[in-house]
């Protein structure tokens, strides 16, 4: 089996898209340095030449706009976002233009938008934010987030090829994880969440690093004879609601764990849909574990709280349980 790091399976993406389709290249800051990308582009620049790995200037409303252009033309863009904070400026392009094109005028859109989450590390709330779930709102738009360096590169592949606008979110915090990534190319269908853990107790459904940390959750919980039952939702739109619905109406618990703000976030989305379609198989409410409702701190004592993990998840899994056991003593 070979093992590449997470940053490595996203570099290897990028180099065989590149390596084998002319139309695809990459635009965007720091794209030739290190400090920006991290191992994930390191040396592509050099192996593919400067006029398709293209260090843009501090612009990323121009920089994107350049790219939803260029994918209309009948190219394959990648446009990179070091920290998805400043995406925010492309806010027109993407959600004005890209989502909506090919509803307007029946034509393509095979955009890649690569935005990076600087989770933790001291980066304050200017440069840490996780807002996947503003961009799950807009229709047109496909939004992905792996949690695993075999996802990072079957997804960027499947988005580079998809023909609607991607935006593909991965997190700073998780570039050194490894595992086992096949050296060809393959493609980890958009849309299709993965079991992670199969259990019979109740059902843990994770978002991007907070999937990671619902697996060692579980191992958490397992010495205490509670077997749960781990999602990895990888996709955010659309979403596997089948596999979850599947999995809480087996367990009749649910914890959703999201890397971003709980008011109106993803998990709110999930929580919905679950007691919508799943009401009567529910034998507890839905806990959900998040961010609290405030900016990031930069002091790394602050952060540790602010930030969630596992114990957190494993918290809100017993939590859920007790009130069964409760309801169980009573009667």
């Amino acid at each position: 089996m070979r093992i590449l790091n997470y940053a490595q399976a996203i570099r290897e993406a990028h180099a065989q898209i590149l390596a084998s389709d002319p139309r695809a290249f990459l635009i965007g800051q720091g794209l030739w340095s290190p400090w920006y990308a991290g191992a994930s582009l390191d040396g592509l620049d050099r192996d593919f030449s400067r006029d398709r790995i293209v260090d843009a200037p501090v612009s990323e409303n121009a920089t994107t706009g350049l790219a939803v252009g260029a994918a209309l033309a009948g190219m394959r863009p990648i446009v990179f976002h070091p920290r998805m904070d400043f995406m925010l400026l492309a806010i027109d392009p993407i959600v004005n233009q890209a989502a909506n094109w090919s509803y307007l005028f029946q034509v393509p859109v095979p955009l890649v938008i690569r935005a990076v989450i600087n989770r933790g590390g001291e980066q304050g709330a200017q440069h840490s934010q996780a807002l996947h779930a503003m961009f799950m709102h807009v229709p047109g738009l496909k939004v992905v987030m792996p949690s695993t360096a075999y996802d990072a590169k079957g997804l960027l592949i499947a988005a580079i090829e998809d023909l609607n606008p991607v935006l593909y979110i991965d997190d700073r915090c998780l570039y050194g994880a490894s595992d086992h990534v096949p050296e060809e190319m393959f493609r980890v269908p958009i849309g299709k969440a993965t079991v992670r853990r199969p259990g019979r107790h109740l059902t843990l459904i994770g978002i991007s690093s907070m999937a990671a940390e619902c697996c060692k959750a579980a191992a958490m919980l397992a010495q205490e004879n509670i077997d749960a039952e781990v999602i990895d939702l990888r996709s955010l739109k659309p979403w596997d609601s089948e596999r979850v619905l599947e999995s809480v109406r087996k367990t009749g618990h649910a914890v959703v764990a999201d890397p971003g703000w709980r008011t109106a976030g993803a998990s709110a989305e999930i929580a919905a849909t679950i007691f919508e379609q799943a009401f009567h198989d529910l034998e507890e409410p839905v806990e959900r574990v998040t961010l609290p409702d405030c900016p990031a701190p930069t002091s790394r004592l602050e952060e540790s709280a602010y930030y969630p993990g596992a114990s957190e998840i494993a918290a809100a899994a017993r939590k859920t349980l007790r009130r069964k056991s409760a309801k169980e003593a009573a009667a």
